[in-house]
């Protein structure tokens, strides 16, 4: 009989779909590594899975233990799953910019939520970083998981996602594009990728309010780039030890609408019901495309990390869109975004 013990033994072996008509205009073959078919619905399950698996190993998370991360949503429903199997209280801090769908599918699964507001520098008290670390030296026999600058957030990617993109495209890869905010993916799967064939292009995906694409093109951490933003999942106004800058070829950054309207595109119009930094690498992969020029004979994967539900009442919602202004009363999106 073919089965697994539990529910993470289906996590990795995600399938590549091929774009169509969102990626009509650029020559190259565009493949999606489709990573919402873990089983928590996000690539975050992987890193979470592989940073408990280390730190049982190493003696960080003891057994009846609390593990305590500031998350995003995905990586806390990550580490959720395998805190079930595994016998661990969870606690996870987010800011409040996150959908409500994203606290409520952590609390569904066991998890205590701490909601801190954005706005805040990441030093300030009030913080999701700092908060993270205070209940983590507060609470006995505790771990603090710290994804951005843990190592085996990247070493999850490089020994899974990276090895699967090369083996489902027989090695013909050409060019990576994922969207950046802890560094684990592009960093991990990039390693591999050029150690392989050095010639593959590694290509980040940033947001207007990010750091990323000037420090890597300037190494100047600039503060007047960080400013709130929309879009989740990626960007950041820190710059995580997972981020390999020497690994990365180059940013693209994408608007806050821009995002949004090619995250419904993506539903409406390839069946893919996908979260928000979907949308903003697929309206990235154009911009590179403009930048640098796809030909036919590339291959270009381009990662979506998690599922649409966790963005219904934003993202999805047409009233929240309309409140932006980037919806039309006619259900038609600003001529820009085409």
């Amino acid at each position: 009989m073919d089965y697994v013990e539990n529910i993470l033994g289906t996590i990795g072996n995600t399938p590549l779909v091929k774009m169509n008509k969102l990626a009509d205009d650029v020559p190259a073959l565009v493949l999606a590594k489709y990573e919402t078919f873990n089983p928590g619905n996000s690539a975050k399950d992987r890193m979470g899975l592989k940073m408990i698996e280390d730190a049982e190993a190493d003696g960080r998370l003891k057994p009846g233990g609390t593990i305590i991360e500031g998350t995003s949503g995905n990586t806390g429903m990550g580490l959720a799953l395998a805190a079930i199997i595994k016998g661990y209280k969870l606690i996870c801090v987010l800011s409040d910019k996150q959908s409500n769908e994203k606290m409520d599918i952590l609390r569904a699964v066991g998890a205590e939520v701490h909601v801190c507001p954005t706005d805040v520098a990441p030093e300030d008290p009030q913080s999701y970083y700092s908060t993270s670390k205070r209940l983590s030296q507060e609470i006995p026999n505790s771990w603090y998981v710290n994804q951005y600058d843990n190592p085996s957030n990247a070493q999850a990617h490089y020994e899974s996602t990276g090895p699967e993109i090369w083996e489902q495209t027989k090695g013909k890869i050409t060019h990576f594009i994922v969207g950046v905010g802890t560094g684990g993916t592009i960093s991990g799967v990039g390693k591999y990728l050029k150690e392989q064939n050095p010639d593959v292009k590694i290509w980040g995906i940033d947001t207007y309010g990010s750091v990323f694409k000037k420090y890597h093109e300037t190494g100047i951490f600039d503060q007047d780039e960080i400013y709130s933003y929309v879009t989740e999942g990626i960007g950041e106004d820190i710059l995580p030890k997972n981020v390999d800058f020497d690994i990365i070829d180059g940013f693209t950054k994408v608007t806050d609408k821009d995002a949004a309207v090619y995250t419904r595109r993506l539903a409406k119009e390839e069946g893919m019901f996908l979260g928000n930094s979907a949308g903003a690498a697929i309206k990235g992969l154009k911009q590179i495309h403009k930048e640098v020029g796809f030909t036919e004979d590339d291959v270009v994967v381009i990662l979506y990390h998690d599922h649409g539900s966790r963005y219904v009442g934003k993202f999805f919602n047409d009233n929240w869109m309309k409140e932006k202004g980037w919806l039309k009363e006619d259900g038609t999106y600003h001529p820009d975004d085409k």
